[in-house]
């Protein structure tokens, strides 16, 4: 006689990865180090004013982080990461959003944040190569040059007005 035991699928805590919001370099402020913390908190506590409070910042300035420009695909992870206990582990599968040229560039200058969490811990935030970006933007360069552009126009939908984010972790 076959014993059958009933396995539960572990419900993993999953925060995308995501490009930090252009900022001005301060050490005080939101730092993509302290971004990625925040979404790790926020993923394990639920609460915005928690996972604030955990990174040393302030509920307003969170808020005021996610309306500025740029902040697309932060959004996007905080959503995710807020919504954790809200639906069971599935795919990502569920909504795509579209990425504009200058998080293009971002994010194939400096990759992806990933926000590692164990045991339901925010324990680290590594860097991931976005290779789909930097694809993207060789194939936007190869149809720039046959449409013949090497009569000296510039390529400027790359990364019009990019700012740089000074992203060291």
């Amino acid at each position: 006689m076959k014993v059958r035991t009933s396995r539960r699928k572990a419900r993993h805590v999953r925060v995308p990865a995501f490009s930090p919001v252009p900022m001005r370099r301060r050490t005080d402020g939101w730092t993509p180090a302290r971004q990625a913390a925040f979404l790790g908190a926020l993923a394990e506590t639920g609460s915005v004013i928690e996972a604030a409070r955990r990174v040393g910042m302030a509920r307003e300035t969170a808020y005021r982080l996610r309306r500025r420009p740029g902040a697309g695909s932060f959004v996007t992870a905080w959503d995710r990461a807020a919504s954790q206990g809200d639906r069971p582990a599935q795919g990502d599968g569920s909504r795509k959003r579209k990425v504009t040229a200058e998080e293009r560039a971002q994010r194939a200058l400096f990759g992806l944040l990933k926000v590692r969490i164990y045991r339901g811990r925010h324990v680290a935030t590594e860097r991931k190569a976005d290779n789909s970006a930097l694809l993207s933007y060789l194939a936007q360069l190869d149809r720039f040059a046959r449409a013949g552009g090497s009569d000296g126009t510039r390529l400027h939908t790359f990364a019009p007005g990019f700012v740089s984010t000074g992203c060291e972790l």
